[in-house]
């Protein structure tokens, strides 16, 4: 007998991608001036998800702005504030999440990342990072007389957190929808290896 054609979409497809998301969230990692909220908002768009940046809901829930907080409260306050928010959303998926480059520096939010997310490290050069950050003024951390040299040394102690992350996408200084194409295609390789990982023995792909 004669088998019926399937007509399964491409593992690309916003679609199936959703579909094998089911309840977890895309979680963006990676230094400021990597482009997490700017490229994070088009695939969110590309995949018919929302789009949260975890800086700006930060802001909201503590009415005032991270320089603020930092000023006001110190680093390590912002840090715990920043924890509880993040694992907050990541009860809310599926979504598109682009956390600050201090974020998943923590090992508990790391772990929740682990569980309910799929985490992409968008890696970047200090001098594209160094270009994007000088347009704004928003970064606590960069408000020095030398910011490339803070960059490096936050670059040099974060790189090998970032790396546990499920995927890593390097951003270049290119259209955003570039990277948000190469993102896609590691998401469905990702995707597709850990559905193999989890599915039973003698399943049918």
């Amino acid at each position: 007998m004669q088998g019926t054609a399937r007509n399964d979409p491409p593992a690309t497809a916003p679609s199936a991608l959703r579909t094998r998301l089911g309840t977890r969230s895309i979680v963006l990692v990676g230094m400021p001036g990597s482009g997490k909220s700017s490229i994070g908002r088009r695939l969110a768009q590309h995949l018919g998800l929302e789009f949260i940046d975890a800086d700006q809901e930060i802001e909201a829930a503590a009415g005032m702005s991270i320089g603020d907080i930092f000023s006001q409260h110190g680093e390590p306050y912002f840090r715990a504030g920043e924890a509880r928010v993040i694992a907050r959303l990541l009860d809310k998926g599926p979504q598109v999440i682009a956390t600050g480059g201090g974020a998943f520096v923590n090992s508990d939010t790391r772990a929740l990342v682990r569980v309910r997310a799929v985490s992409v490290w968008l890696k970047a050069e200090v001098d594209l990072l160094l270009r994007r950050v000088k347009r704004k003024n928003d970064r606590p951390l960069l408000r020095v007389a030398d910011p490339e040299a803070v960059l490096k040394s936050l670059l040099a102690e974060r790189e090998a957190t970032y790396a546990e992350a499920d995927i890593t996408v390097t951003s270049l200084d290119v259209p955003h929808e570039a990277v948000v194409e190469v993102m896609v295609k590691a998401l469905a390789k990702n995707l597709s290896e850990t559905d193999a990982k989890v599915a039973p023995v003698g399943a049918q792909p």
